[in-house]
């Protein structure tokens, strides 16, 4: 499962820096509007997306997805079986969708739950001291302000016994694995292991991460792609670069967003989930199950997409060079 990333941290410069960069690009997408695109399976209606160009967020589930639009609401569609496609009213800044439930993160910092519920997944925890949020298939997940990690619902292969510690910065999950980011920039892994997925590389050069089904993916400083876990289909062989600024997993595919805007998939492509489309004016992605969702700004405001982007760029250039001192 997968959600367009925003990592802010208030413990970090470099953690800082990566933050200001992405919320860049999410504000200037704002203020332009962008629309939503959908590839890939296509059995629950989940890549027949919206009309407009008016969202900023998006986030794919099991076969659906939600996204956030410009005023900060959310719009469902695809599957609906447990009411999963439709979101709660309000203003959020973030989203988090897993197998039958979703996540949503509010300004002020607290959460809202919505979907599946048989394993009280839905049911989020009360306060508004929370800066991250992932939804699983049948679990959640969210770090606090404090850095540190709280999780709630059914907790296959241990999902919810989640590592210690006040450093946390950001968390992706899945299937039944979780990973983390730390503020020295470090990873941490736990739940299912089966294939590795949540045996985490060694290093503190990581600034973004995206869990699959049974793989995982993660963005070092320098801009290259680190992929670990099953690789059947090549869904962990990342492309080779160094100007990658974001990524999602899905079932077997991944897919990851270029500081010039493109796009490039790998991995298991029996519906076409990893043949991207074309177009250098891409701001957000996500990938679930066998299907993939991106925002796309309009071509005649490509311009100010591709400023933000450069700017995104110059930052990590920025973060890269601190990591070399």
């Amino acid at each position: 499962m997968s959600h367009i990333v925003l990592l802010v941290a208030v413990r970090s410069p470099t953690r800082i820096a990566l933050g200001m960069c992405l919320l860049w690009i999410n504000c200037v997408c704002a203020a332009q509007g962008a629309f939503l695109r959908g590839w890939g399976l296509n059995n629950s209606g989940q890549i027949d997306v919206p009309d407009g160009n008016v969202f900023v967020g998006v986030a794919a589930g099991a076969n659906w997805g939600v996204a956030i639009r410009d005023n900060g609401s959310l719009l469902g569609w695809g599957s609906n079986s447990r009411g999963q496609a439709d979101p709660p009213g309000g203003i959020f800044s973030r989203v988090s969708v897993g197998g039958l439930h979703g996540l949503a993160l509010r300004s002020d910092g607290s959460l809202a739950g919505w979907g599946d519920n048989r394993e009280g997944e839905a049911d989020v925890p009360a306060g508004s001291g929370f800066v991250d949020i992932a939804a699983g298939i049948t679990f959640s997940l969210a770090v606090s302000n404090d850095g540190s990690l709280v999780g709630w619902g059914n907790n296959p292969s241990g999902i919810l016994d989640l590592p210690t510690g006040n450093d946390f910065v950001a968390i992706t999950a899945a299937g039944g694995h979780a990973l983390a980011l730390k503020s020295d920039g470090s990873l941490a892994g736990w739940g299912r292991n089966w294939d590795g997925q949540a045996d985490v590389p060694a290093g503190n050069d990581f600034v973004a991460i995206a869990a699959g089904f049974d793989h995982s993916l993660a963005i070092k400083a320098d801009g290259s792609l680190v992929g670990w876990g099953a690789n059947w289909r090549g869904q962990a062989d990342g492309p080779a670069g160094n100007d990658f600024m974001a990524i999602a997993a899905g079932y077997g595919h991944s897919i990851a967003l270029k500081t010039d805007g493109s796009l490039v998939g790998w991995g298991f492509n029996q519906f076409g989930q990893a043949d991207v489309p074309p177009g250098n004016n891409f701001i957000a992605i996500a990938a679930a199950n066998d299907f993939s969702l991106a925002l796309q700004v309009p071509e005649p405001s490509t311009l100010g997409a591709l400023s933000s982007l450069a700017i995104a760029a110059a930052l990590l250039h920025l973060i890269r060079r601190k990591r070399k001192r």
